[in-house]
């Protein structure tokens, strides 16, 4: 599987991360996204007319949607990641499509704050704390049914689709401070086995005791 991908992207960072937690190997084209534009030249367009990234590629098939990528990752390593009943799956889609709420609104406000793009940061920034809300609310709910993540018990594909542009909310001007449960949730995904970084967004570090107490003579 090849990704076309750009490492500051967090909808790229989603299917490397997916990729990485499930041990599927991808063959990474970088693109030259900021400043060259490479997404918009000939080649890509005609992989993908929206000229957007990223873009993977299995043979013959070409997804060019994050959500289709994660669902086509997760397929090759048991329905788990996609949900295991009519209600899990339900809410799964729900959360994906949610997802793409925190793409336009967080992801615009940290694209204008970062790249100087076009938008009403103003506005950005309101739809992207009004999405915080929403999600704080439902990891609340989540919480009092003693689940960490979005639609079960273990985490599938919608929280990986919603986790890099809560993260890195704070690079378009949004703080993480009022959110308790989100904080919760965003370690506990930190905390997954395979769990790879990007620029921004880091992998937990072990405190190790302090070889040195200091009660004690040196």
């Amino acid at each position: 599987m090849k990704l076309y991908d750009y490492i500051l992207s967090p909808s790229c960072y989603k299917i490397r991360l997916m990729a990485a937690i499930l041990g599927v190997k991808l063959e990474i084209r970088a693109v030259d996204f900021h400043p060259g534009l490479e997404h918009r030249g000939p080649g890509l367009l005609a992989l993908n007319p929206a000229g957007s990234i990223p873009i993977l590629e299995d043979g013959d098939l070409i997804l060019t949607e994050s959500s289709a990528m994660l669902a086509y990752l997760a397929a090759q390593s048991g329905s788990r990641w996609l949900g295991t009943d009519a209600p899990e799956t339900a809410r799964v889609h729900q959360w994906l499509s949610f997802s793409h709420r925190l793409t336009t609104n967080l992801g615009g406000a940290r694209l204008h704050q970062m790249l100087l793009r076009p938008g009403n940061i103003e506005t950005l920034q309101a739809q992207g704390v009004a999405a915080l809300r929403e999600l704080e609310a439902g990891l609340f709910e989540q919480r009092l049914r003693d689940m960490r993540f979005l639609a079960s018990d273990r985490a599938t594909i919608a929280d990986i689709a919603c986790f890099p542009y809560v993260a890195l909310a704070p690079d378009g001007g949004i703080s993480l401070d009022p959110y308790p449960n989100i904080r919760l949730w965003l370690r506990a995904i930190r905390s997954l086995a395979g769990f790879i970084e990007m620029p921004g967004i880091h992998r937990l570090h072990e405190l190790k005791p302090n070889p040195h107490p200091a009660n004690e003579e040196s």
